[in-house]
């Protein structure tokens, strides 16, 4: 006897949905049977993961979507109830970091000031502004226009981050910027409580991707010094995959096994966030 996956036929909605994560998610759903709405600034990119999965079998479209407009999310609310008819979950995986939000050293030197190296006080606030903007707003922005779409029932689900417990150095603007997501996960599921929807969030630790593989990885695929930090305070001693994400983005959209679940911040990081360094 087969039984039918607890996602199937769900209305799946996933902003930075063609980025490295973004498409690892798209992916695990469309294998769930569920119908995936793929959104990405470049749009390009969203309809070629689409056909791909359409080739494959499964629901998907891809739409051009920047989370940090409300008309151009509203055109792709309506494109996707255009073609699915209704919206169930929403993941809001779009985010990153910029440059001029980052310091050049982990430690502050007084000599830093009469040198190339970017210190605290040179940090541009556009850089800061760019970072907030793409992850709180680009979370912000979504749930606004897609969740009155849920209150028939349905999940949130945020991407937060390891710095989001405790920042991490040279990135404050981004430390900031995932914390305020886990508090914002936080004061959405208490807001949808009486509704029918939760809201939770995953905070990765530390994955190896194209994205960040110039910061871990020398020319010669040794790790970096910075690499060698993160590997020495994660207890299980290595990178996380894409794919070991999947388990916990499944359970907690999952309204079966995750049913009384909302608020929660969910680590994926190896044993990271436990480990004091001693």
């Amino acid at each position: 006897m087969t039984h039918n996956h607890p996602l199937q036929g769900k209305v799946i909605v996933i902003t930075g949905g063609a980025g490295v994560l973004g498409t690892s998610f798209a992916r695990a759903l469309a294998k769930t049977k569920a119908k995936v709405a793929i959104l990405d600034l470049n749009e390009g990119k969203a309809m070629e993961l689409a056909q791909e999965l359409q080739k494959e079998g499964y629901e998907a479209i891809g739409l051009a979507c920047n989370v940090l407009d409300k008309a151009s999310i509203e055109a792709a609310k309506d494109a996707i109830l255009s073609e699915f008819h209704q919206i169930d979950i929403l993941i809001n995986g779009a985010g990153g970091n910029h440059p001029k939000g980052t310091t050049g050293h982990e430690f502050f030197d007084q000599a830093d000031l009469s040198s190339d190296i970017q210190t605290f006080f040179d940090l541009d606030p556009s850089g800061i502004q760019f970072v907030f903007d793409l992850n709180f707003l680009g979370t912000l922005l979504p749930t606004q226009v897609f969740a009155k779409e849920m209150l028939h029932g349905g999940n949130i689900l945020n991407v937060s981050s390891m710095n989001a417990f405790t920042p991490l150095t040279k990135i404050p603007a981004y430390s900031a910027a995932k914390a305020a997501i886990s508090n914002f996960t936080q004061w959405l599921a208490v807001y949808f409580s009486k509704t029918n929807i939760r809201v939770n969030a995953i905070a990765p630790g530390f994955f190896l991707t194209a994205q960040n593989e110039a910061l871990l990885l020398d020319n010669d695929g040794n790790w970096t010094p910075r690499a060698n930090k993160i590997i020495t305070n994660t207890p299980m001693g290595r990178f996380g995959e894409a794919d070991e994400l999947l388990g916990a983005l499944l359970f907690l959209i999952d309204d079966t096994a995750a049913s009384f679940i909302t608020g929660v911040v969910l680590p994926v990081d190896g044993g990271f966030s436990a480990y004091s360094g001693v």
